[in-house]
């Protein structure tokens, strides 16, 4: 029987059901909602699903809903630095007291012969609370996969959205795009609405079969183009404050979702679009910050770039933003990911490493970092002699080597941490 909430706080009570793991399946989480009263059956849905740009499609369509004049609930995973950054409305935090609340509702619920995940707690919650509050809308996006999600438990979604797919969670999902992709497809539903992003072919086919087998209407979306002013997407032109190419994609992938909720009579203007595009954040993601560091003002480069396929985006981005110039990289990968092949899309030639832990049990070891560098370096053509890197016990170190006066040409150096959202956060929360 797990703690009862009114003796804890609301993270000392999520923490206690970390020791349950994660387990995908739908048993405990409509068994849970089921004792609410079934809240998520009277909020209408959008549903977002992918390996890369959930987040973004999520912000997009926030921003857009809200400048739209709808009450905008929204649902994200991980969080950077509160359990409360997950569940918003328009924007805002839950507060502290109704996620006390909302978490008593589900304790109360919880049937002692099926304990659910820490997952499957906090997303019960958001059902409760969203249901209690009356958003006109909630925007969700899936924590793994998709077809066994906590989130997938809505029959009628007013629009599903699938994103990039690539390889990541492959000890959950399969080992393949196909198999991937399969997972992402289960929150396709019978005869309704999908927006898919362009992907690679072995992930279009399975998604394909899924929206064949639902009889769903599907738009298949390409990226959009940059402009002077933005971008353009099917001849409809935007602005576009979230830095990065793959924000062509994301971008678009919203834009077509919300024409699907036009068609459906949800009244959003074309000036609505524009106006919620350019007010869009989503922190973490390519976001330039300035901090105090040892008395003197910084400036870093924070992504979570926590698979291969988002490091290519963030190595890109760099690579346009300082051409010729080496990059300091502080990184930090959980033991779950594919490390090799993320360093292998970070590091050039004549780049600087400094590896530091993830604030979590699943840390990898910087020296392993360091070790896996090392062997990365001596790859390339050229080396220098700073090929061996150092690895560093915190993150505070890290920054320290990072940061070392170096002279003129290390002021035009850019420093990026990245590798983890848990290690973004961890920076953040030093830094707010």
């Amino acid at each position: 029987m797990s703690p009862k909430l009114i003796d804890l706080s609301p993270e000392e009570y999520l923490a206690s059901f970390d020791k349950f793991g994660i387990h995908l399946g739908l048993e405990r989480i409509q068994q849970l909602l089921d004792s609410l009263g079934n809240p998520q059956n009277q909020i209408p849905v959008i549903h977002v699903a992918g390996t890369n740009g959930k987040g973004s499609v999520c912000a997009f369509l926030l921003s857009i809903l809200q400048a739209a004049g709808y009450r905008v609930g929204r649902y994200t995973s991980p969080h950077l630095i509160d359990w409360r950054e997950r569940i918003t409305i328009n924007g805002e935090w839950i507060s502290h007291q109704d996620l006390f609340v909302a978490l008593n509702q589900v304790e109360a619920a919880i049937a002692p012969n099926l304990p659910p995940t820490q997952f499957e707690v906090i997303t019960a919650a958001m059902w409760w609370y969203f249901a209690e509050q009356k958003v006109d809308i909630a925007i969700l996006e899936t924590g793994l996969g998709g077809r066994l999600d906590a989130t997938n438990v809505c029959d009628r979604p007013l629009v599903c959205a699938i994103t990039s797919i690539g390889m990541d969670h492959c000890q959950q999902l399969g080992d393949t795009l196909a198999a991937i992709a399969s997972e992402k497809a289960g929150i396709i539903k019978p005869q309704c609405p999908v927006v898919i992003a362009e992907n690679d072919s072995e992930a279009i086919a399975a998604l394909q079969k899924k929206v064949t087998e639902c009889h769903a209407t599907v738009v298949w979306v390409e990226a959009a183009r940059r402009t002077d002013a933005g971008a353009i997407y099917q001849d409809f032109v935007y602005p576009l404050p979230l830095q990065g190419n793959h924000q062509l994609i994301n971008s678009a992938v919203a834009i077509a979702a919300v024409r699907v909720l036009q068609n459906q009579g949800w009244q959003i203007s074309d000036e609505a679009i524009r106006v919620g595009m350019a007010n869009t954040r989503w922190a973490g993601r390519l976001q330039w910050m300035e901090f105090n560091f040892h008395g003197k003002r910084r400036k870093i480069l924070i992504d979570g770039a926590h698979n291969v396929a988002a490091a290519q985006y963030l190595r890109q981005f760099v690579d346009e933003a300082f051409p010729q110039q080496r990059k300091r990289w502080i990184v930090g990968i959980l033991n779950t990911k594919d490390r090799l092949g993320i360093l292998k899309e970070l590091l050039d030639a004549d780049d600087l490493l400094f590896p530091v832990p993830v604030p979590s049990p699943a840390t990898t070891p910087p020296q392993d970092l360091a070790d896996l560098a090392t062997s990365i370096f001596k790859g390339y053509p050229k080396s220098h002699p700073l090929h061996s890197p150092k690895f560093y016990p915190s993150l505070e170190l890290g920054l320290e080597a990072a940061f070392a006066d170096g002279g003129e040409e290390r002021e035009n150096e850019p420093i990026i941490l990245c590798g983890s959202l848990y290690l973004v956060g961890e920076f953040l929360s030093r830094n707010i």
